[in-house]
């Protein structure tokens, strides 16, 4: 309950600061900051854009569980474009969740902890062709977990891929990977995995840094048989980027996604916040 009082007060501060800078709106702002916060939104919208970035998101699920407790995810999401030269560059993601855990009993569990890492390397060109941009590359699952509970403890690896679409005021496309397991071990409690996972994603972006649009992670778990192998949240979410003291750009998002489609004792819906400071 604590955790979810912290998580909702995140989301009404986010949208506190987000109605300030709506009143804000009615003096006139330069045309060349409104462009320049416009183009950083639709830049941070791509998810292999040639941007410097360092996400904080936070997903906080509801009704998680055997007993239908509170679920924190913390996820510490650092993005480095390193460019090859002129034409290429490799975009870098990382993942670093910081779990918080309800009770699960009877199962044995821990309050907090870390999962494992995801790390994912896209080879893009760096300039789009008719509004379209692909990525390709390697992602690897690092075993970084703090405890049992909390993942696997087998390093794994897969393919990924990107596609965007930038024309006008929009952004849409889709990000894909799929991870194996290099090993472990089978059945009930084993520490092997086959997972996969695409975010698709759409925003209009109005000007002056204000957008709104979807992007629900969708996630299989392919040893699991059945409707209970997917995760498949339905909502939409609202950001602006803004600027700290008039020089730091940050964005500010917060969104609400209900599972349609959910494993055994998948939470029902989630509520996301996220502050992402760019460089």
């Amino acid at each position: 309950m604590y955790r979810s009082l912290i998580t909702l007060s995140a989301g009404l501060l986010a949208l506190s600061v987000l109605s300030t800078g709506a009143v804000a709106q009615s003096a006139p702002e330069p045309s060349s900051e409104a462009e320049s916060a416009t183009d950083l939104a639709k830049k941070l919208q791509n998810p292999v854009g040639d941007l410097y970035s360092f996400p904080f998101q936070n997903n906080t699920n509801f009704n998680y569980g055997p007993n239908k407790g509170t679920q924190d995810i913390l996820n510490v999401q650092p993005v480095i474009p390193i460019h090859i030269n002129d034409d290429w560059n490799i975009i870098t993601r990382t993942i670093l969740p910081l779990i918080w855990q309800p009770s699960l009993q009877p199962a044995n569990t821990v309050p907090f902890g870390t999962g494992p890492i995801t790390f994912s390397a896209f080879l893009s060109p760096k300039n789009p062709t008719n509004g379209w941009l692909w990525a390709v590359g390697p992602v690897f699952q690092v075993p970084t977990i703090s405890d049992k509970t909390l993942g696997s403890n087998v390093w794994g690896a897969g393919p990924t891929a990107a596609i965007v679409y930038m024309k006008g005021p929009w952004v849409a496309g889709a990000l894909a990977n799929n991870v194996w397991s290099l090993g472990g071990t089978q059945g009930l409690g084993g520490t092997r995995y086959n997972s996969f996972l695409v975010q698709p994603f759409a925003n209009y972006n109005f000007g002056g840094g204000w957008y709104a649009g979807s992007a629900p992670i969708i996630t299989a778990n392919w040893l699991t048989a059945g409707n209970k192998a997917w995760t498949l949240p339905v909502g939409a979410q609202i950001g602006r980027v803004i600027k700290v003291g008039g020089k730091l750009p940050v964005n500010l998002l917060l969104g609400a996604y209900y599972n349609a489609l959910r494993p055994e004792f998948g939470s029902t819906w989630q509520l996301r916040t996220q502050i992402t400071f760019i460089f």
